[in-house]
């Protein structure tokens, strides 16, 4: 069983930055692919970022795309978010996510719908002040 623990949310004033980061264990690191997703209050689950199966290429949703960085450290089984300049818009609860490598690796994708990530952590707030 695949266990995601995040850590890192506060609170920043519009224009700072944070770091996210997350914990993986339960399977061989690099047989899972992260991904980053955030749900404001009243709002759906959105997509942030994630990277592909086959050959780590990062994917960004519109909305971070320039100032969100997703980071892998695969010694310390852990993945990392850098969230910089800050909006209130980006206040939330962020989730880290986890799902297994397809195989053949080279079959695999970037998987941007919640749905196809079985392995989620408990959601860490970021709130973000104007």
């Amino acid at each position: 069983q695949v266990q995601v623990v995040e850590s890192g949310g506060g609170l920043v004033q519009a224009g700072g930055s944070l770091r996210l980061s997350c914990t993986a264990s339960g399977r061989t690191f690099s047989s899972l692919i992260m991904g980053w997703f955030r749900q404001a209050p009243g709002k759906g689950r959105e997509f942030v970022t994630t990277v592909s199966g086959s050959d780590d290429t990062t994917y960004y949703a519109d909305s971070v795309r320039g100032r969100f960085t997703i980071s892998r450290d695969s010694a310390k089984n852990t993945v990392y978010l850098q969230m910089n300049s800050l909006k209130p818009e980006d206040t939330a609860v962020y989730y880290c996510a986890a799902r297994m490598r397809r195989i053949p690796y080279w079959t695999d994708g970037a998987s941007t719908k919640s749905d196809d990530y079985g392995y989620w952590g408990q959601g860490t707030q970021v709130t973000v002040s104007s």
